[in-house]
């Protein structure tokens, strides 16, 4: 890759001439000397393979401790969000709508964490921050992948929220198995799509000789920030297209909240107004959680933004939401902690 300083020498060195050699022609020193520049420009352009995650931190004794924290953030995350998939798909209690876009958002939770985190114990055991060229691209695609993907299912939920809650008559109607399944189907189907968009983008861009990102995982801002070439189509692509879904999903929240919270109100007893809000409660305290942490994260003033306060910013959202979501449900849901309870208890059977 042509570095930057040598980039700008060259042009610093051929402006002073023109300026101070007004109507001149170049000497054949002075174009072997340009043209060393231009060749020591270009030897640099070659393909990178590979990336250094900086991570955290280099001090041996805080990697242990980061090393346990995050290994035991992962476990309990994993464990969690099967338990609830599991707890669904064996209660037929649990087979409505609701809980099968819980089921979809909880292996979103999954896949999400697994995205990240494994590969960062990894660097810390083995004492190793290098990540292949490759393997930061398939990274970067898994990861902008399910961070939109809970975002859609999110929006998603909220709308089933609304049938529920506004027109409960209709709502076995309206939210039939088909539906459900072309709702969950198209969150997949274009998110997979518009993170091949932004992969594929950044394949198409030459990296600087310093590849170091300081993050512990292949973020787009941080890549974006490594390049030499221009990213402005990059940019603009995140811009329009990853604005307007983030746009459709906060619109779609915000709407169908607004209907929520409008019929919620309407109704008389105080006793009804509490059972109408607990079934939805859940769901908004994740998306209260998921959309504040990512927001303060992508969306924060320059001036107060640096790497280190962004890295640790993204842990909120990419490690400890997904642990939380299915601590929120299990616990202020009463079916899905009736059913986590049968599931213990016949595994527990199972091995007695």
């Amino acid at each position: 890759m042509i570095q930057p300083h040598i980039r700008r020498s060259t042009l610093k060195y051929y402006t002073i001439f023109k300026v101070h050699n007004p109507g001149e022609f170049i000497d054949f020193f002075q174009l072997t000397q340009l043209s060393s520049y231009r060749k020591m420009g270009w030897k640099n352009l070659t393909g990178i393979s590979e990336f250094f995650l900086l991570g955290f931190s280099e001090k041996l004794e805080q990697q242990k401790v980061l090393f346990g924290l995050f290994l035991s953030l992962y476990l309990i995350t994993v464990a969690g969000n099967l338990l609830i998939i599991l707890a669904i798909i064996t209660d037929a209690q649990l087979h409505t709508p609701m809980y099968f876009f819980l089921a979809n958002l909880s292996l979103a939770d999954a896949c999400f964490v697994s995205t990240t985190v494994p590969k960062m114990l990894a660097n810390i055991w083995i004492q190793n921050q290098v990540i292949s060229y490759s393997g930061c691209l398939l990274q970067l695609y898994f990861f902008m992948l399910f961070v939109m993907l809970e975002a859609f299912l999110l929006a998603v939920m909220a709308y089933d929220r609304y049938m529920a809650i506004c027109h409960p008559l209709h709502y076995i109607l309206v939210m039939s198995p088909g539906l459900c399944v072309f709702l969950v189907s198209a969150c997949w189907i274009v998110n997979a799509l518009h993170s091949l968009l932004h992969t594929l983008l950044m394949n198409s861009l030459s990296f600087c000789a310093d590849h170091k990102i300081p993050h512990f995982f292949c973020d787009i801002n941080p890549l974006l920030s490594l390049a030499c070439t221009d990213p402005f189509i990059n940019e603009l692509v995140i811009f329009i297209v990853g604005g307007l879904a983030g746009l459709v999903c906060v619109l779609c929240l915000i709407i169908s909240y607004t209907y929520i919270f409008s019929t919620i109100l309407k109704i008389p007893s105080a006793q009804g107004k509490r059972k109408a809000f607990s079934t939805c409660s859940s769901h908004l305290s994740m998306v209260s959680l998921f959309f504040g942490t990512s927001f303060c994260v992508y969306f924060s003033p320059p001036s107060t933004r640096s790497a280190q306060k962004g890295t640790v910013a993204s842990v909120m959202y990419t490690v400890v939401t997904p642990m939380l979501n299915p601590f929120i449900y299990s616990l202020r849901n009463r079916d899905m902690k009736s059913s986590l309870k049968k599931l213990i208890g016949v595994k527990k059977i199972h091995f007695l």
